[in-house]
């Protein structure tokens, strides 16, 4: 009797080949994984033991939420192909705007009690969201995908100039001196407010050559470098530049030498969460779009792995990216989603095993236990981020163009509408940050992120312009498109 063939979505692999492959699932998506809790914990004004600790956080859950993908966890969760799972960009506009209201552990627990909230409501809604593709075509989850990057830009050039541009001038510390000079002696401090001055730390020329240098490494390993090494050349350059800040003693392993080799990464570490109706409506806003872009990428990976899935297999696809993101809030990090660079690697190696992927979770998870690792990441400048974050964040950008080129204009214009006014409605925040403030304080943290905006525009415009046509092919093509 014949044994019936193993899908290759199936094979087992020997063990030091599943474990070297998954180890490259690891490093292709590692500065990505790592790149939304330090953007998130520095936007909160956590200390730099709590942002390590949000690293250390993000790897575990990255692992946890693979191995359920990946694995499959009863017939309700996992959509058992090559996945692996990461913090999605598409969140960090909203969590940036609650961190900007409510800083510090306060604005920590606001944070993940939306994500709580938000990951229970993604469970539920996840069948119904599955047939929800005809509402977002390539003209709409291009527009997003656009303004995610755009969004998000402003971080990397953060990043590279050393903060925000609210740091780029200082009170005069002369100014400053003279006043408490004057109080110590009795005497009647300067009128009016202390001169502004440059801030010699802000777009320090030494730390943006750095930055420039990470870029250029970058850029020189992608066009001279072939396969694997290329497809982690952002990860490279952080290294290179990280090297070259010790060798200008602008980086040193204090806290890298202070932090142990394992701790248990541990639930609510800020406290009990805080739920907000508005937080949590904006979080599951958030994560419609995530799914609807899950669902894309899972068909897509259907069609490159040949091996098809049907309407309950998706479902459990997408309740996974809600209880992801619903183990995420409860262990401090951030929401799920599969990561398309990995779906990409699945392209470029042929290897086709979900266990591949497995392995990679594993590995995730080790690594979340080890916090030496997250204190090294937090440890390096943010001018050598700066670098990678130019390239990492544009690339988001440009996937979401690359999508758009794609839809048809010259039949129907008012598409050009459609991601127009989109567009225009996701800069507002960016060119206007204080638009929101005769609104009223609960709406802020959704009016004052451009994604949504642009998510909630798209939709709505697409809707009055095109109606909803049910076309699976154009999304998995998009999806295709962001593989890439």
């Amino acid at each position: 009797m014949n044994t019936p063939a193993v899908h290759p979505v199936d094979e087992i692999l020997p063990p030091a080949k599943m474990t070297a492959l998954g180890l490259q699932h690891v490093l292709v998506m590692y500065a990505g994984a790592v790149a939304v809790p330090l953007i998130v914990g520095r936007a909160l004004k956590l200390s730099p033991d709590q942002v390590a600790m949000l690293i250390s956080a993000d790897l575990f859950c990255c692992g946890i939420v693979t191995l359920i993908q990946s694995l499959g966890m009863t017939q309700y969760f996992g959509i058992r192909l090559p996945v692996m799972m990461g913090v999605t960009f598409a969140s960090v506009g909203p969590m940036i705007a609650m961190a900007n209201a409510k800083g510090g552990a306060a604005g920590a627990q606001a944070i993940f009690g939306a994500i709580i909230g938000a990951g229970i409501i993604s469970i539920m809604i996840a069948p119904a969201v599955s047939r929800m593709l005809r509402f977002f075509p390539p003209v709409v989850t291009g527009t997003i995908i656009a303004v995610i990057g755009i969004s998000l830009m402003r971080v990397g050039i953060g990043w590279a100039m050393g903060g925000p541009p609210t740091i780029a001038q200082i009170a005069d510390p002369s100014f400053v001196k003279a006043a408490e000079v004057a109080k110590a002696a009795g005497l009647a401090a300067p009128m009016g407010p202390p001169p502004l001055i440059a801030n010699p730390s802000y777009a320090n020329l030494e730390n943006l050559g750095i930055a420039m240098f990470v870029l250029v490494c970058i850029l020189a390993i992608t066009k001279y470098a072939k396969g694997f090494v290329a497809n982690i050349s952002v990860l490279i350059g952080i290294v290179i530049g990280g090297i070259v800040a010790v060798i200008a003693g602008k980086m040193n392993f204090d806290k890298v030498a202070k932090a142990s080799w394992f701790d248990v990464v541990m639930p609510f570490q800020f406290g009990p969460p805080t739920f907000d109706i508005v937080l949590i409506l904006t979080m599951t806003l958030v994560m419609i779009v995530v799914m609807i872009e899950s669902t894309g990428m899972f068909l897509a990976l259907s069609d490159l792995t040949g091996k098809p899935i049907n309407q309950k297999e998706l479902s459990a696809g997408l309740r996974t990216d809600g209880i992801g993101t619903l183990i995420g809030g409860i262990f401090n990090t951030f929401p799920y989603t599969s990561f398309s660079q990995n779906v990409g690697l699945v392209g470029v190696t042929g290897v086709k095993s979900r266990f591949v992927c497995v392995a990679g979770g594993v590995i995730m998870i080790v690594l979340g236990l080890i916090p030496k690792m997250a204190a090294l990441v937090e440890s390096l400048p943010q001018f050598v981020l700066g670098g990678a974050g130019l390239v990492m964040f544009g690339m988001v950008a440009a996937t979401g163009i690359r999508i758009l080129t794609g839809v048809d204009y010259k039949t129907n214009r008012n598409n050009m509408y459609v991601v127009a006014i989109s567009i225009g409605f996701g800069m507002i925040p960016l060119v206007a940050p204080r638009w929101t403030q005769h609104m009223n304080h609960n709406l802020h943290p959704l009016l004052e992120s451009g994604i949504l905006l642009t998510a909630i525009s798209a939709v709505a415009l697409n809707l009055y312009f095109n109606g909803a046509k049910d076309d699976d092919g154009a999304a998995i093509e998009a999806a295709k498109h962001a593989e890439a």
